[in-house]
């Protein structure tokens, strides 16, 4: 096996090729952890391609484990992620070789196409407005919106001015409840409205800012709190009915089963890739499923085309269905991956092809190169007036 970094938007993609021997038969996994994308292609390249030559790719349910316990020191979205690119490799060639899509092994579909949401961001509430149009003239009834707070560098939406690198939760606080309320009056309750915190304000903010925007009716809150204030959801709970999403930043499962057996969330949102694949997000399913948790995994442009496919087939098949993020890839992006999934009046229906049914060009791959990691995202550059460090 082997791993790949291109970037044919500017943003790095991991992908894992797993090599059966068999003429033809490739198996394509996503390993892509976008900050650390150089130090995850040496662990697949240097460490389990090693450790797994040989192996039956049947097992993957073994592979999965033994690879995860090999290092002792277990867990992390680095290893995390190049497990993930492994394990989807196993589970594309698994229905290769049926000639069924990797859905099918899972237990078939429970509908036959998904609903979506995209991203929709303004400098100004006229220019998220007009985004909003687009994506509902495109068929979308749900969409993330966010809007530039004027001066500070914002997370979602271009920065009114770029020599700004400071944030204001509060003038961000200020904000949000008004475009949503904006939103109401030009949109109607017909449009689901989504909208990512990214974990810029602290706990006792985030209350506020929840009960502020409950009367707008958000389809969700993306990450109101960051990974190390996850024990503020019960409070957040008992104060808001404001749906909550959660987990993109999450790599460690149990932290997942703490908050979904407890019903602190209503959607989980982790990054396939940095919990380890396939493998651990169908189970994290049917716990959520159990729960009456909904799944909305991460799935913005810093997850490739193969990885949107992985959490499509999950999407199929689940019952814990809630969204599903999509990104319009470009051209040149398509070019790459064969199959790159594509909305249809805000739906994606359900792939028939063998496996994932995502494919990836090497030759097309190799003319798109990484970008520097020194050139990279560096969410840590953003800090607050006084000069200390603004969690991403």
């Amino acid at each position: 096996m082997s791993a790949t970094i291109t970037a044919p938007d500017g943003v790095n993609l991991v992908i894992v090729r797993v090599d059966t021997g068999e003429p033809g038969l490739i198996g394509w996994g996503c390993a892509t952890f976008t900050q650390r994308a150089f130090a995850v292609a040496e662990i697949v390249n240097t460490y389990l391609d090693p450790l797994l030559r040989g192996r039956d790719i049947s097992d993957i349910s073994d592979i999965w484990q033994t690879t995860t316990l090999d290092a002792y020191w277990r867990g992390g979205p680095d290893l995390g992620s190049a497990l993930a690119g492994v394990d989807e490799g196993l589970w594309d060639l698994a229905g290769k070789r049926l000639g069924v899509p990797t859905w099918h092994l899972l237990g078939g579909r429970v509908r036959t196409a998904v609903e979506t949401y995209t991203h929709a961001s303004g400098r100004d509430f006229q220019e998220l407005a007009d985004q909003v149009s687009a994506c509902r003239d495109a068929g979308y009834r749900h969409v993330r919106c966010q809007m530039t707070v004027p001066g500070q560098s914002t997370y979602g939406a271009a920065q009114a001015d770029r020599a700004h690198s400071t944030w204001d939760p509060e003038a961000y606080m200020r904000l949000v409840p008004n475009m949503f309320a904006q939103l109401r009056e030009r949109f109607g309750d017909e449009l689901e409205i989504i909208h990512d915190v990214h974990e810029r304000v602290d706990p006792h903010q985030a209350v506020r800012l929840l009960r502020a925007v409950e009367e707008y009716r958000p389809f969700f809150m993306e990450d109101p709190v960051a990974p190390e204030d996850v024990d503020w959801l019960p409070r957040l709970r008992a104060h808001v009915s404001t749906p909550i999403a959660l987990g993109e930043l999450l790599s460690d499962m149990q932290t997942f089963v703490r908050i979904v057996t407890e019903r602190q969330v209503d959607f989980v949102r982790c990054h396939i890739s940095a919990i380890g694949g396939l493998t651990p997000a169908r189970k994290l399913a049917t716990l959520a499923e159990l729960m009456g948790v909904r799944t909305a995994w991460h799935g913005p442009r810093d997850v490739s085309p193969i990885g949107h496919a992985v959490a499509l087939a999950l999407d199929l098949s689940s019952g814990a269905f809630g969204i599903h993020e999509h990104f319009e890839f470009s051209p040149q992006t398509m070019e790459i991956f064969p199959g790159t999934p594509t909305t249809s009046d805000g739906m994606i229906a359900a792939n028939t092809a063998p496996g994932l049914g995502v494919e990836f060009d090497e030759d097309v791959a190799r003319k798109h190169p990484p970008v520097s990691a020194s050139t990279n995202w560096h969410y840590s550059r953003v800090r607050r007036r006084d000069g200390s460090s603004q969690r991403p």
